[in-house]
C-alpha cells in the first residue's frame, strides 16, 4: 500500500533530480511554519490578547508617561511573538527559486554531458533533458509564490492585530475613567 503512495514521489524525483527534494523539504518547513502561526494565532495570541487587556484594565494608573509607555511595551512584545517567524518565512521565499535555478542548472549540465556520450536522436534527448531541468524551476517558483503569499497575508494580519489591540487597550482606558 505504502509502495503506491511513494511510486509517484519517486518518479517525480527521478525527473526532478536531487534538488526537488532539497525544494520539497523548504516547501514542508514553509507550510509547517504556516500551522504553526496559525495554530499560535488561534490557541496562544487571543487568549494572550485578553490577558494583556484585563492587566491592562487591573492597573490603577493609566495615563502618566510610564504607564503609556508599559502598555506600548507589553503590546509590542504581544506583537513581536506574532511577527517572530517572518524573516525564516522570507528566508525560505528567496531561497526556493534559487534552489530551482540551482536544479535546472545541474539538469542542463548531465542533458549536455549525455548529448555529448550519445549522437543518436540529440533532438529528442535534448528536448526531454531541458523538460526535466526546468521541472525544478517551477517547482521552486511555485513554493516560492505561494510562501509570498501567506507572508503578505501575515504581514496584514500583524498590522490589523496590532491597531486592534492598541484601540482595544485605549478603550478599555477611556471606559475605566468614564
Amino acid at each position: 500500500m505504502l509502495t503506491v503512495w511513494l511510486e509517484p514521489l519517486a518518479g517525480l524525483i527521478e525527473a526532478g533530480g536531487p534538488v526537488l527534494v532539497a525544494i520539497a523539504a523548504a516547501a514542508m518547513l514553509l507550510f509547517s511554519l504556516g500551522l504553526e502561526r496559525w495554530w499560535f494565532f488561534r490557541f496562544h495570541y487571543h487568549p494572550a490578547r485578553r490577558a494583556l487587556v484585563a492587566r491592562w484594565i487591573a492597573r490603577s494608573e493609566r495615563t502618566s508617561w510610564s504607564a503609556l509607555t508599559l502598555r506600548e511595551v507589553w503590546a509590542s512584545e504581544l506583537i513581536a511573538d506574532l511577527r517572530r517567524p517572518l524573516p525564516w518565512l522570507k528566508l525560505l521565499v528567496v531561497i526556493c527559486p534559487l534552489l530551482g535555478l540551482l536544479g535546472t542548472v545541474t539538469g542542463m549540465i548531465s542533458v549536455f554531458d549525455s548529448l555529448s556520450v550519445s549522437e543518436v536522436n540529440q533532438a529528442r534527448a535534448m528536448a526531454d533533458g531541458v523538460a526535466r531541468a526546468t521541472l525544478p524551476t517551477l517547482s521552486g517558483m511555485a513554493v516560492s509564490v505561494v510562501g509570498l503569499l501567506f507572508i503578505t497575508r501575515l504581514e496584514h494580519i500583524i498590522r490589523r492585530e496590532r491597531q486592534r489591540l492598541n484601540d482595544r487597550l485605549a478603550r478599555a482606558a477611556e471606559e475605566r475613567h468614564a
